[in-house]
């Protein structure tokens, strides 16, 4: 087993960006107070705001299914008989693009430049007032039909809480999943997060009474506007991985991509909201063994496919150690586990330039190896340069 720590530090520079993904959560404590008033004076805005232009795709794909949660997007070259990868965004401030970026900051693209040709995407729906209701099984069983599109088994990347939407399909569907990646994913809340700590200091009526304010949806527009978390160049390039500051137009087109995606949020539903809180980040139930998918209870130890956790160091979203506390629950042999760390926060995970040229390399290696025997996982490990 491959397993890279480095002792945690901390990169105040990193910390706007990683705050952002924070905000549904400390939203909850803003609605205990001066956020509910201000929330009742604000006029409905749409996520995104209505006079911006949805960003382009970096890599050429096309979207191959439309449900009531996704698109599915479909990233296919050359040899399209090979296994398919799914990634599996995060369902949180911002939309899937963080998995497609921008040239070097592209995660479908590292991993089709190291010869993976069927690569998709769960790009997420924002939330309309018609999903309000929509519940942690409805996006189980849509990415269900999704796979079943695709074909299973799929190898599954999960980002984030992508993670663990993704590793709790694999519990529910075992024949589906041949490989999962998790990186920076919150399995096991018991080892405490700033994430698992907001919720923990909050009743549940902070979280249920702003899903009610906002009719059932709550606003990754309105909380954006009322955050106001500022924007500098600093915070993107400690994201990014790379020096913007010279000046080119390239630096200048990557600043302002990042603050457009930056502002171009989505809404989630209000019941799916509230059933994340309590049951994955306030009962832990997914690592207690009692959360229940689609009618059945998962348990993590009856997962045994081959699995590859990267963490960041110096995530305060999802700590190293919380993101490598997963192990012990998996019923995966040692041997076909993989754990590696970079020193970075939480989206250079899936952004940075180093992460995505390096490990990410190494990953897509892992995915297409023969690891059929011990050796052939061990010969497989993922060294950071």
């Amino acid at each position: 087993m491959a397993e890279e720590t480095k002792a945690p530090k901390q990169h105040a520079d990193a910390d706007w960006a990683q705050q952002v993904w924070l905000w549904p959560f400390k939203a909850a404590g803003l609605a205990l107070d001066s956020y509910m008033q201000w929330f009742v004076d604000q006029k409905p805005a749409p996520s995104p705001a209505p006079d911006q232009t949805p960003l382009a795709w970096t890599t050429p794909n096309a979207v191959v299914l439309q449900l009531q949660s996704m698109r599915l997007r479909k990233f296919s070259r050359g040899n399209t008989a090979q296994q398919p990868v799914l990634v599996c965004a995060p369902y949180a401030l911002h939309g899937a693009l963080v998995a497609d970026f921008a040239p070097g900051h592209s995660l479908v693209e590292a991993l089709q430049r190291d010869g993976m040709n069927r690569v998709f995407v769960t790009d997420w729906r924002s939330a309309t007032p018609e999903m309000r209701n929509l519940s942690i099984d409805n996006y189980l069983a849509e990415l269900n039909v999704a796979i079943d599109e695709i074909g299973a088994p799929v190898d599954l990347v999960g980002l984030c809480q992508g993670g663990w939407l993704s590793l709790v399909y694999a519990a529910r569907f075992p024949g589906k999943v041949r490989r999962l990646v998790l990186a920076g994913a919150p399995i096991d809340i018991s080892t405490p997060s700033e994430l698992s700590k907001m919720v923990a200091a909050l009743p549940q009526q902070a979280f249920e009474q702003m899903v009610r304010q906002g009719n059932g949806i709550v606003s990754g527009e309105h909380m954006l506007r009322f955050w106001n978390i500022p924007f500098s160049q600093q915070n993107v390039e400690a994201t990014l991985q790379r020096n913007l500051g010279d000046g080119s137009d390239e630096a200048k087109r990557l600043l302002d991509r990042f603050e457009r995606w930056d502002r171009a949020t989505l809404d989630l539903p209000g019941f799916y909201y509230l059933e994340v809180t309590e049951q994955v980040f306030r009962q832990n139930l997914i690592a207690r063994g009692r959360f229940v998918a689609l009618g059945r209870r998962v348990d993590l130890a009856e997962v045994r496919v081959p699995i590859f956790l990267l963490a960041g160091d110096d995530d305060i979203v999802v700590p190293r150690d919380q993101a490598l506390a997963t192990v012990p629950l998996l019923g995966t042999p040692p041997a076909l586990l993989e754990r590696v760390t970079e020193p970075c926060g939480h989206l250079s995970l899936f952004m940075g330039q180093k992460v995505l040229s390096q490990t990410w390399r190494g990953i897509a290696r892992w995915l297409q190896a023969d690891l059929g025997g011990v050796a052939g996982a061990r010969n497989q490990r993922v060294k950071r340069k």
